[in-house]
């Protein structure tokens, strides 16, 4: 049976930090009440929760922001088995000195003229809820145990999950 714990205010905060910091999201936008969903590397996420982001200026999810404020955010890590959706408000800037601290030399694949590009916006995302799903094992010890109870009959102990509120 899954252990359930619900975290809010900074224990919410260090969990989407363990489960987000520097990875790969599905980032996802509405336009015309659908979900509009794209890979993000996520820059940077701060003490309050806020979670960063690079984009174009003239980029399709920097309009649909402009229209919609509200995201959503999908990581998932199927080595570890760790999983994190977060529901939050997107807001976009344009301020050089964020962006430079922001910057990772990687980022000079979608920006050519470096971190000094006129193209290069910051997105904020501040998330308000969500829901996390967190294996002690990993996955190949999770696979055993998945093994193992549908060959015994029990109940797999999943790990942990649970609501986020930040």
């Amino acid at each position: 049976m899954e252990n359930k714990q619900h975290l809010a205010g900074n224990k919410a905060i260090e969990k989407i930090k363990e489960l987000a910091e520097d990875n790969i999201c599905m980032f996802c936008t509405y336009e015309n009440n659908r979900i509009i969903s794209r890979p993000m590397s996520t820059q940077r996420i701060d003490d309050d929760g806020s979670i960063w982001f690079l984009s174009r200026k003239d980029s399709n999810k920097n309009m649909q922001i402009a229209d919609n404020h509200e995201i959503y955010l999908m990581y998932l890590d199927t080595g570890k088995q760790h999983y994190l959706s977060l529901n939050g408000t997107g807001r976009i800037l344009y301020d050089r000195d964020l962006i430079s601290d922001l910057w990772k030399p990687i980022a000079k694949a979608w920006f050519t003229e470096g971190k000094d590009d006129p193209e290069i916006t910051v997105i904020k995302v501040s998330p308000d809820e969500g829901h996390y799903w967190d294996t002690r094992n990993g996955k190949l010890v999770s696979m055993i145990k998945i093994a193992a109870a549908a060959i015994m009959g029990n109940e797999m102990d999943g790990g942990v999950d649970g609501d986020i509120r930040v």
